[in-house]
């Protein structure tokens, strides 16, 4: 058996397991990493080792380090207050807000994960203090940083014109960035509906009770918060605008606030969620390994080599969107594209079409825990116990594994209008 078919095999085992087992999914796969490595393909534990995430690593200690500060001094709440001021008390408005702003921000040229960095705990502390389901608002973030991420001036968006470019395919800037907002926004609009959204029509924070007035008409700050709001908006400045690490930056202020008031912030530390990264790690460490070996590279050859143009764009779109939900998005871009080049040659399929829905089909499951967009989620949820989030939030990823690849297939491609 080869180490291609040996690697597929140990990643389902490990699933099992850990939906059987109360053991960390990340521990396995770490195991799954070295074993795999070392025993099916003649890997070095350095070469192993290279695969683990360590922007993510920092970016999930960073953040959750910083707001745990911001939670413990009280800021979290003080933000939850003026926000909720400037909405009037509708907290039907909230969650179309953190999509609205999330999107906004990516559009501009914001990285998603940096986005969702920053509004997750916020969006979080609105769950946690108006009762609003952590699961809505969470994903109305995560699917917000994706509606804007194709737009002509983002990231996303960039690294796809710069590949379909050097591959000598047609491209239509609008119609990739329509595309990924329309499927986001109907995504939103769900998971809205689905998870306990139509019910905040019928409240209004003001009237909840006469004890959150109170705190709702006093908006001062401590010299603790304000020195807090300052970190986060330093935070926000440096990593959307000046294109800096969200990781590095997010423990640099958190470091600087505890040097500032350390009997203020202490135990912070401990409220890092450890588990999640731990999780987080390990899994995309063993993607990596994936992606050494070549599995990667021989499950998508094997689909782009299948003689129907068609089916083949379906289940280059499928690939897409399950290595996507566990590794980088960018990355599975640039690789998949250029496998659909032969037959985009063939002139039997549209280029404009299947690029939009690759691009989608990419990008719309890092709802997924194990993605940085949906690791972010996982490490900041509040408002509903951690693992229970981590587990409706699987399961929400794996049905838009699922059903986006087939639903972008049959709108962008199979068509043959784009």
């Amino acid at each position: 058996m080869s180490a291609e078919h040996i690697s597929i095999l140990v990643l389902v085992a490990m699933f099992v397991i850990a939906t059987v087992l109360p053991v960390n999914l990340g521990a396995l796969a770490l195991v799954g990493a070295f074993l795999v490595g070392t025993l099916a393909a003649n890997m070095d534990t350095g070469t192993i080792l290279d695969a683990f995430p360590g922007k993510l690593f920092v970016t999930l200690v960073g953040i959750t380090y910083l707001f745990a500060i911001a939670t413990n001094n009280g800021t979290v709440d003080w933000v939850v207050r003026v926000s909720i001021r400037l909405v009037r008390g509708r907290l039907v408005a909230i969650p179309f807000v953190m999509f609205i702003l999330a999107t906004l921000l990516t559009a501009v040229g914001a990285p998603a994960p940096a986005v969702a960095a920053i509004l997750a705990p916020i969006a979080f502390g609105f769950a946690k203090q108006y009762d609003i389901n952590a699961l809505l608002i969470g994903l109305m973030v995560a699917h917000g940083t994706q509606a804007g991420a194709f737009s002509p001036i983002s990231v996303l968006g960039g690294i796809v014109n710069e590949v379909v470019s050097d591959a000598k395919l047609p491209s239509n800037d609008v119609v990739l960035f329509l595309s990924s907002f329309a499927f986001n926004t109907a995504a939103a609009v769900v998971v809205f509906c689905l998870f306990g959204g139509l019910p905040l029509f019928r409240r209004v924070a003001t009237a909840e009770d006469e004890e959150t007035e109170k705190e709702k008409s006093s908006l001062r700050l401590t010299w603790h918060q304000a020195l807090t709001v300052t970190g986060i908006l330093v935070l926000c400045v440096l990593a959307l605008f000046f294109d800096l690490d969200v990781g590095l930056v997010a423990v640099t202020v958190a470091v600087v606030l505890s040097l500032a008031s350390p009997k203020a912030n202490r135990g912070a530390v401990d409220r890092i969620a450890w588990s999640t990264v731990l999780l987080i790690g390990g899994v995309v460490t063993y993607v990596g390994v994936l992606q050494e070996i070549g599995t990667i590279d021989y499950i998508g050859t094997s689909v782009a080599a299948i003689g129907a143009p068609l089916l083949a764009a379906l289940l280059i779109c499928y690939v897409g969107g399950v290595v996507s939900a566990f590794a980088s998005s960018v990355g599975i871009l640039g690789a998949l594209i250029p496998l659909a080049v032969p037959f985009l040659l063939q002139g039997e399929l549209g280029a404009v079409g299947l690029i939009a829905a690759l691009s989608v089909s990419s990008t719309i499951v890092d709802v997924s825990p194990f993605s940085t967009t949906g690791a972010l989620l996982v490490a900041n949820v509040q408002g509903m116990d951690r693992q229970v989030f981590y587990k409706r939030l699987l399961a929400y990823g794996a049905v838009i594994v699922a059903v986006g690849p087939l639903l972008t297939w049959l709108v962008l491609v199979a068509p043959g209008w784009l």
